[in-house]
């Protein structure tokens, strides 16, 4: 596929020429197209630029950047400044969270370092986020050292002690990687580490009616309006994440030729998410909620109660739930989605810089809940909630990347004004804070590349048909393939025909007159048909 973007600096031609390496490309079809080696350079050049104070040492320096982001990412353009520069910003920032260390490449949180944090500043509540995000990298090795840090790294070669320090959805998120890479060898590996690992959160935190409890600080999610740092509640977050994992599970058994294995996982997973609609939906609010220890439900709606969305566990009665997302008096604020309803009395009450859930916005959230909100706009029909819904949210979630006129992320920011709420010395700690997905928000959602084990490729874009006239993914890594999804209304943008088109490898695979629903397949045998 011939690129048509004019390289915006002449810096590009650096990117390309730079001798990079740590981090191989993965894909063998090829150095990086000039266009994206352009739009790396450029975007890199003034992040570089906004962060000549940081303290932090990185493994892949600032210099590397553009060249890293050349070698590994997908390239991507739309109409939308903002969702384009930010997209580049969060494979920036990304880069800059890993760390070498004697088990391998590992991704962190916090670029400084935090008191919470076991061995090489490692925390484990963002890795679904950090492989979600990192499985569109050529360069897949680094999530395999990350995933075998986590699983492998601690005595006797399990898991390390600080793994469960927090909530987790690792064996959902490698399954949903598997469904983009298509390494069957390596998922298969490490199947015994997983059932290993539930096995242990069985033992650590399922109560007898098979529902899981968490703390809420151990969920990530401190000081909410529902729990406690020492609360022992019954929440949706555990319970969708362990419903998730065992379904992942029993779905990598399958794969492994093991039966019995994978029955007994469809199993666990069944009953847990029937345990789960049964225990904490509210008929009355209409909604996912807490489940106290005293049995009885919060009387409040927080953002997590989309979780069984986002993890399609959920039945059509359950949809009336997103009336709340575009409620003014629910989580739809001026600068992005709450972490709690805006009517509640306790909202935003347990003051500020305490890492507060009560209502604040939270990109870990944010991330969660768009991703829940796919679930239910690629699901039945319904009237709550449209495209145009999840592109305005993405759009909002983008322009909150900005402190003081410069991209930036943190930890979590005031709802009418955007302003990030982590200040004085705690504010250089948050600087990058890589605890949330953008990208692959941009990919599955807006541009619509659905991950799926078979061999073919479905695109279905939530960008609402009458929004851009035109937009470009380029070499998306999918099955040992690239993949690119071209949308140009009119044919008069990139000259290649009008309407939406699938290439892989470099060739036509699809086309459709306008933006909607379109597959094509690869050959199993890795070749372009």
């Amino acid at each position: 596929m011939q690129s048509r973007i004019l390289l915006r600096s002449s810096a590009a031609i650096a990117a390309l020429l730079f001798s990079f390496q740590r981090v191989p490309s993965a894909s063998a079809a090829e150095a990086p197209s000039p266009w994206l080696a352009a739009e790396a350079s450029s975007y890199s050049a003034e992040f570089n630029t906004a962060d000549a104070a940081s303290k932090a040492a990185d493994l892949i320096s600032n210099r590397e950047a553009a060249a890293w982001i050349a070698a590994n990412a997908p390239a991507f353009e739309c109409p939308s400044p903002q969702i384009e520069k930010i997209y580049y910003f969060r494979w920036w920032t990304y880069r800059k969270h890993i760390r070498q260390t004697p088990h391998g490449r590992v991704l962190t949180e916090f670029l400084l370092a935090v008191s919470h944090a076991g061995p090489y500043n490692t925390v484990s509540c963002a890795l679904g986020h950090h492989i979600a995000e990192g499985r569109w990298l050529r360069d897949q090795a680094l999530l395999d050292e990350y995933i075998r840090f986590w699983l492998r790294s601690g005595k006797d070669g399990g898991p390390p002690p600080h793994f469960h320090q927090f909530s987790s959805w690792l064996a959902s998120a490698m399954w949903d990687r598997y469904l983009v890479t298509g390494d069957r060898a390596g998922t298969i590996n490490l199947l015994d580490d997983l059932v290993a690992d539930y096995r242990q959160w069985e033992v650590e935190r399922q109560h007898p009616d098979g529902l899981f409890w968490q703390y809420d600080v151990r969920d990530g999610m401190e000081e909410s309006i529902s729990g406690g740092r020492r609360v022992e509640n019954i929440r949706p977050t555990i319970n969708a994440y362990m419903a998730a994992n065992a379904r992942a599970i029993a779905a990598i058994a399958e794969l492994a030729g093991r039966p019995e294995l994978a029955a007994e996982f469809r199993a666990k997973a069944t009953s847990l998410q029937e345990k789960l609609l049964a225990a904490l939906w509210d008929e009355e609010a209409q909604f996912f909620k807490v489940r106290r220890p005293d049995d009885s439900l919060s009387d409040a709606r927080e953002a997590i109660g989309f979780l069984p969305f986002t993890f399609n566990l959920t039945q059509p009665k359950h949809l009336a739930a997103w009336r709340q997302l575009n409620d003014p008096q629910g989580f739809k604020a001026p600068c992005g989605l709450t972490t709690a309803e805006q009517r509640h009395p306790q909202f935003r009450t347990h003051g500020t810089g305490t890492c507060e859930w009560d209502g604040a916005v939270w990109p870990f959230a944010t991330s969660q809940t768009l991703g829940g909100l796919a679930n239910v706009l690629r699901g039945p029909s319904q009237l709550y909630v449209t495209r145009r819904d999840f592109l305005k949210q993405l759009e909002t979630y983008a322009r909150a990347h900005e402190r003081d006129g410069h991209p930036y992320i943190g930890e979590y920011h005031d709802e009418q004004t955007g302003a990030w709420l982590i200040t004085g010395p705690k504010a250089e700690r948050s600087r990058h804070y890589n605890h949330s997905t953008f990208n692959d928000l941009v990919i599955t959602g807006l541009v619509g590349l659905v991950p799926r084990a078979d061999a073919t490729v479905e695109v279905d874009p939530l960008l609402p048909s009458d929004a851009w006239d035109w937009f470009r993914l380029e070499n998306a890594p999918y099955h040992g393939h690239l993949v690119s999804i071209v949308w140009d209304h009119n044919g008069t943008r990139y000259h290649e025909g009008a309407g939406l088109a699938i290439w892989i490898d470099g060739r036509e695979a699809a086309r459709s007159p306008t933006l909607q629903r379109l597959t094509a397949q690869l050959r199993e045998d890795g070749e372009q048909p």
